[in-house]
């Protein structure tokens, strides 16, 4: 093909680029020509056996579909060469414009698109993020082996006795907001609104307890299974359900029974119980080693966050806007894919405010392409290379994680196209664990 004529490339910004590309007439009439002779051997037209309709009739009759095949090929091609020409790597689709084309003439048309910026990135070696305590202290064990204990506790039924405090009672309940805002009452007049009684049932209360709001304990004091209260909460402001916060709620409870929490003691025992652990001391270290890890790992992530954190602080470059766009969309899908895991029906969704929650998703996905840019310009520094054992390895993780065969996800990878993702992901992982080692 030939070379295409191109002007100076121009710049709206760092990232942005377009190509004012002219196709020759010569290569035009050549992509032309082939595009009528595969119609003149495919078109039926009446008064013409197949393959034998001659080119003129072919050229008026499918003129527009003969121009829109040869712009498809023409322009793609011209694209890349000159994109090539100028060793220019775009990041996103040309968007084509001012698109020309008459007959015996060149083609002429413009490309707006993306490329990436020119990043140098500074001070990548000196970064020691500061490494949170990881040491378990005796107290933090103890609480673990008592969530433990709690965790094993029975409920013992006392028949003929009146709830006292550090008792549990065992209600059904029903509450009722005692006023409603403007919005809620517009809301409630329709024949088809829902009732705005919640009910409950089987609810376990303790009372006295910390997190039990003081109005159950007041009135559930004294009580006795059959027994039924009705009363009033008004919850603070701040309270901890947003759903509550600031509302009073008529309540109308019925106690069901009355509870003893049975707590296990720690021997061995429980610890046989509890596990395949000989005694209390076996838990005990197994407890730890478990905190250990747990801590390490927590640790690890933490330095990793602090140092993405600094990465991008210190170095401020362009980023474009279609990466960013790209990134948006898969932390959309991730989160959709989330709430469908968790029974989200579809028409459900359907109904979500997908402008706010892209808005919402804009920072984090900025700051994420920030992050896997520079990562990736230190792995090209520090020369850290992907095997296809790495990418091997992460397929078979991604078959575990959605339970197929591996052959079946490398397949559905690779007709995606996603297998370099997959690499670039590895990639910069690789670079990140190198500074994480760097900073040890």
């Amino acid at each position: 093909m030939s070379s295409p004529e191109t002007n100076t490339p121009a710049a709206a910004n760092a990232c942005q680029r377009e190509l004012s590309i002219s196709v020759p007439a010569d290569e035009v009439r050549r992509e032309t020509e082939t595009v009528i002779q595969k119609y003149s051997k495919l078109a039926r037209i009446p008064g013409f056996r197949k393959g034998k309709v001659p080119a003129g009739v072919v050229r008026n009759r499918f003129a527009e579909e003969i121009k829109s095949e040869v712009v498809e090929a023409l322009i793609p091609r011209a694209f890349r060469a000159e994109v090539e020409k100028q060793k220019l790597q775009p990041v996103s689709q040309p968007r084509v414009t001012d698109l020309k084309m008459e007959e015996g003439q060149p083609l002429h048309f413009k490309a707006a698109f993306e490329v990436l910026p020119d990043i140098e990135v500074s001070d990548y070696q000196e970064l020691r993020p500061e490494k949170p305590d990881t040491k378990v202290t005796e107290e933090e064990v103890d609480a673990a082996l008592n969530q433990l204990r709690e965790q094993a506790s029975t409920y013992q039924t006392l028949d003929d006795r009146k709830v006292a405090k550090g008792d549990f009672a065992e209600i059904s309940f029903s509450g009722t907001p005692k006023e409603k805002t403007e919005a809620e009452q517009a809301a409630a007049s329709s024949p088809e609104a829902p009732s705005p009684e919640a009910k409950l049932d089987e609810v376990l209360v303790e009372v006295g307890g910390e997190n039990t709001v003081k109005e159950f304990t007041e009135h559930l004091t004294g009580a006795k299974a059959g027994d039924e209260r009705k009363f009033d909460v008004k919850y603070a402001d701040d309270f901890g359900d947003q759903r509550l916060a600031g509302k009073s709620i008529s309540y109308h409870v019925k106690v069901k029974s009355v509870k003893q929490k049975q707590t296990p003691e720690l021997n061995d025992d429980f610890a046989k119980e509890v596990g395949s652990f000989d005694s209390v001391d076996a838990l005990r270290k197994q407890v730890r080693e478990n905190m250990e890890h747990e801590k390490q790992h927590q640790a690890e992530h933490h330095v990793k966050e602090k140092l993405i954190e600094d990465l991008v602080a210190k170095n401020d470059f362009p980023v474009p806007e279609s990466m960013v766009e790209r990134a948006v969309d898969a932390r959309l899908e991730r989160g959709l894919r989330a709430l469908a895991a968790q029974g989200m029906r579809t028409e459900d969704m359907r109904k979500l405010d997908f402008n706010r929650l892209r808005a919402g998703q804009r920072e984090a996905a900025l700051r994420e392409v920030k992050a896997s840019l520079i990562l990736d310009k230190i792995a090209d520094k520090e020369k850290i290379e992907v095997s296809d054992d790495d990418v091997d390895k992460e397929i078979t993780i991604i078959a575990s994680q959605s339970q197929q065969p591996t052959e079946t996800i490398r397949a559905r990878l690779t007709k995606e196209g996603a297998l370099d993702r997959i690499r670039d992901k590895i990639r910069n992982e690789k670079a990140l664990a190198f500074l994480l080692n760097r900073s040890a």
